[in-house]
């Protein structure tokens, strides 16, 4: 994903300066990037780091090391923000990071390892979820340790196809949602499993007219998390987005801020690291 954001300044030009100046304005000084309170947070903190690398603009390294080391080994951090601490120091130059710090943030991820062999935000919960199994996927390729019993995560991801032919996060759900069959699509890719050419189209039958792509049919509004997601996932399956790329830019016009940021949908008017970032990678997937 990193590397096809790293694209988008070809459809940025000029407007790049202004996306770094926003990110470096998120920037808090102890080295964390603002959440939409204002307070530095670990998740948005991958995005800002992210951002900055795919305009490869240089990483305010010093301070970011210091802001990753308050975690230590994330004893005290939630499934998600584990994953994050991971992705975070997995930018900056690996000898920064020791094998026992390592070894011992994916000791804290792995007890979140669910009953069927997925993964969950709640520790040894009976089923995992999609967005669980990415995150711990995730973290495992960036802290660079094989991943343990990856048919277990192929096993649950499968468990968790909804009626409709996407994926849910919940087992036997009539709707999958855009995101998560996104995640399904690029997860069971990366781990050499075949991908049923139907999910490219139910991806697409997910786009709205007027450009930009729904988080489910029920959704009232596209937004950019669906948009930029479904993007990448059409393109690992080599589906043909020609016919709706004209489209999809101006809707991402549509969430451009002259302030340097995307906004995440039409109602939004929050600028943060994450939704710029999303913007980034379907401008990237779309410059192609």
């Amino acid at each position: 994903m990193l590397q096809v954001a790293r694209l988008a300044p070809k459809l940025l030009g000029d407007a790049a300066d202004s996306v770094e100046q926003f990110l470096r304005s998120q920037l808090n000084p102890d080295g964390g990037f603002k959440d939409r309170a204002g307070a530095s947070d670990l998740y948005y903190t991958v995005f800002g780091i992210e951002s900055l690398f795919a305009l490869r603009a240089d990483l305010p390294l010093g301070v970011l090391e210091n802001y990753l080391r308050k975690f230590n080994n994330g004893a005290d951090l939630d499934f998600v923000h584990i994953a994050c601490l991971a992705r975070c120091w997995a930018m900056l130059p690996p000898q920064l990071l020791d094998d026992v710090t390592r070894t011992a943030i994916l000791t804290r991820l792995e007890s979140h390892r669910s009953l069927d062999g997925g993964y969950h935000s709640a520790p040894a919960a009976p089923t995992g979820t999609v967005y669980g199994c990415f995150l711990a996927a995730g973290a495992y390729q960036d802290l660079r340790r094989d991943i343990p019993d990856p048919a277990g995560i192929i096993n649950c991801v499968n468990s968790l196809k909804a009626t409709d032919g996407g994926y849910a996060n919940q087992q036997d759900l009539p709707m999958g949602l855009t995101p998560s069959t996104a995640a399904a699509v690029t997860l069971l890719r990366q781990f050499d499993q075949p991908i049923d050419p139907a999910l490219g189209d139910w991806l697409l039958s997910r786009a709205h007219p007027e450009g930009g792509f729904f988080a489910t049919p029920a959704a009232p509004i596209p937004d950019l998390l669906s948009t930029a997601t479904a993007l990448h996932a059409l393109a690992g399956m080599k589906a043909d987005v020609e016919p709706i790329k004209e489209k999809t830019l101006d809707f991402i016009d549509t969430l451009w801020s002259s302030q340097g940021a995307f906004c995440g949908n039409w109602e939004d008017d929050v600028l943060d690291c994450e939704y710029t970032y999303y913007g980034l990678l379907a401008l990237g997937h779309l410059s192609l």
